[in-house]
């Protein structure tokens, strides 16, 4: 099947080395926001300087992109994918975006008479590479199965949400509570600092109490070495997701009033560390 990326970030660069392994030929669309090509197009990938060409020449369009904007505008905006595409292509969206917004792009999609799932994922860019990501899909179980062979490639798990915008509507449920337990037990490790606890008896009396799990797995590195490498999630990232969480729960009349005391802590930490990774967020509170 011929294959166009859109976003070949840290994920996005995981999912195509990964396609590209189970032998699927790749175009990918260049942007100075991709991680370096080298080993892809080494492998025989070939790249696209406009988003048309890319579409012309794919059977099957993935998008690993920042949020709703950036899909709406690569999508049906003006110089977009839906200018090149033929009838019957398959986009599959696997980035974090807004339920709403994936609903529109998604109709406009089918109105040029493409096919369309949402796919967010969860867990690192180690997964990615590993090609064992968790696809959380939102679509047509038909569609679903007929790609699965493809998402079998990248993915180890892959649970079908319901209907279009579902997998992305439970990316934001899954982020809301992954993010928000980070922020309260980085809140939580900056109070213990102060209070005169070592970080070595704070995370092993969380560890084998309430406390422990894959939050705390996570950060425990870098508060036990400073090491960030657990959790490469950036607070603007997930300052990003939980505005379009309290989004989501506002318009669903769903109460919020937590996540919006998660997206104050991390305002503060995005205001000050602007390139900061969440299990920094412990310093920046403990300051």
């Amino acid at each position: 099947m011929k294959i166009g990326m859109v976003g070949i970030g840290l994920m996005g660069h995981g999912i195509a080395t990964n396609l590209q392994k189970h032998g699927h030929s790749l175009g990918l669309f260049e942007h100075p926001g991709n991680q370096p090509l080298d080993a892809l197009l080494a492998g025989g990938a070939k790249t696209y300087s406009t988003l048309p060409a890319l579409a012309a020449n794919s059977d099957l369009i993935i998008t690993v992109l920042t949020g709703s904007p950036q899909v709406e505008a690569v999508v049906a905006g003006p110089g977009g994918l839906l200018e090149g595409i033929k009838p019957g292509t398959i986009f599959i969206d696997c980035s974090t975006a807004l339920p709403e917004s994936t609903k529109k792009v998604s109709q406009k999609v089918v109105a040029a008479k493409g096919r369309w799932l949402d796919a967010p994922m969860t867990r690192t860019p180690k997964e990615a590479a590993e090609g064992r990501l968790n696809l959380l899909v939102g679509g047509d179980t038909a569609l679903l199965e007929e790609v699965l062979p493809v998402l079998k490639c990248f993915a180890e798990n892959i649970l079908h949400a319901g209907g279009v915008s579902a997998g992305h509507s439970m990316k934001l449920l899954h982020n809301y509570v992954s993010m928000g337990m980070v922020s309260l037990l980085a809140e939580a490790a900056a109070c213990s600092a102060r209070s005169g606890v070592s970080p070595e008896v704070f995370v092993d009396v969380l560890a084998k109490g309430g406390g422990g799990g894959i939050a705390l797995e996570r950060i425990k590195p870098f508060l036990l070495a400073g090491d960030v490498s657990g959790l490469r999630f950036s607070i603007a990232n997930a300052r990003k997701d939980l505005g379009y969480y309290g989004e989501m729960a506002t318009q669903a009349h769903a109460a919020h009033a937590l996540a919006d005391a998660v997206t104050a802590t991390l305002e503060f930490g995005l205001k000050a560390k602007p390139d900061g990774l969440m299990p920094e967020l412990a310093a920046l509170l403990a300051k």
